[in-house]
């Protein structure tokens, strides 16, 4: 079975980190921006794992850092939802521009 060249890999990480990038810089929905970071972590996973099989393919360092950072960002999902939905709550919108040019 022929092996992906890393190359290959990189390039589709780094799309993926700059559509993350430009979705979180240039979106105002809050739900977007969230996708966004989520792309960015994903991007950032795709390079551990990728670096990890083709640097050390005996040991598992770049798996195990890959599993801290989808606990991370579990973590990181429950709480902005949490935060959106109180936004929403309050102010019955979910736009960035909105939220922040009102009163509380």
């Amino acid at each position: 079975m022929e092996q992906i060249p890393l190359s290959h890999i990189l390039i589709l990480s780094s799309a993926l980190f700059f559509l993350g990038t430009y979705g979180f810089f240039a979106r105002r929905n809050l739900i977007t921006v969230l996708m966004s970071t989520e792309l960015i972590l994903n991007s950032v996973n795709i390079n551990f794992v990728a670096f990890n099989k083709y640097l050390y393919p005996e040991q598992l360092e770049g798996v195990f850092f890959t599993l801290f950072i989808i606990i991370v960002a579990a973590a990181e999902v429950s709480l902005s939802i949490a935060i959106i939905i109180n936004l929403y709550r309050k102010f019955k919108t979910i736009d960035i521009d909105d939220t922040t040019t009102m009163k509380y």
